[in-house]
């Protein structure tokens, strides 16, 4: 997670709500909850403080919540619109822009998708990308869901979800069956990220990031 809020302090955002569950207190032990210092540039020369919020699950209700019943715990935190990021995805080059989010604010859409060439573990895909911008769930090519986009609260109420803002009762929720309503409406813009990205959400995957890792930095040893 550490490149994720560094990348955020970098764009210009100052505050983190991070949903927990398993393994939560070993996350909030490396970054506590309150003020913590992050670096703003890559050689490390300069630090800006972030807020931390935390909203965990699994002390709360016992398990995870999905990703949608997270969102809605955590609904009564987050600005509109907001950031979302998977904290076990890898993508050290991304951008969290504010021109992109001045960008979705002043569009119609509901979300805002990073898509990424498909992964070995999900070939088929999630969503297609139209010429106009928008996000298709049918399509002759589709793209993964990098699990980054922007999101307004709207997308988190009804129709779309009937769980309440702060999900007082921990119901779990999954984010897509809500995306693809809206995308049938055309209410969920998309556009592809080439840059490096890997969802390290297995063992294995893990290791295969950090062999990749070692290859690039010998190759690129004077």
């Amino acid at each position: 997670m550490q490149w994720t809020m560094e990348a955020l302090v970098r764009g210009g955002f100052d505050t983190a709500v991070i949903n927990t569950a398993w393994l939560g207190d070993m996350i909030e032990a490396r970054f506590p909850a309150g003020v913590v210092q992050l670096t703003t540039d890559r050689q490390a020369t300069a630090t800006v403080p972030m807020r931390v919020i935390y909203s965990h699950e699994g002390h709360d209700f016992g398990a995870a919540l999905e990703t949608a019943g997270g969102i809605t715990r955590a609904l009564p935190h987050l600005a509109d619109p907001f950031w979302v990021v998977a904290g076990d995805v890898y993508a050290p080059d991304f951008e969290f822009s504010n021109v992109d989010l001045q960008r979705f604010r002043a569009s119609g859409a509901l979300a805002h998708l990073w898509l990424v060439p498909n992964p070995s573990h999900n070939p088929a895909g999630d969503f297609a990308l139209a010429a106009s911008g928008l996000a298709q769930n049918d399509g002759a090519l589709r793209h993964t869901y990098s699990t980054i986009g922007l999101f307004r609260h709207a997308l988190f109420a009804p129709p779309y979800c009937t769980v309440p803002p702060g999900n007082p009762d921990g119901a779990q929720a999954a984010l897509a069956p809500m995306l693809r309503a809206a995308v049938r409406e055309g209410k969920v813009s998309a556009q592809l990220y080439t840059g490096r990205w890997t969802d390290v959400g297995t063992p294995q995957r893990l290791a295969q990031l950090r062999q990749a890792q070692q290859i690039d930095t010998q190759s690129h040893t004077p």
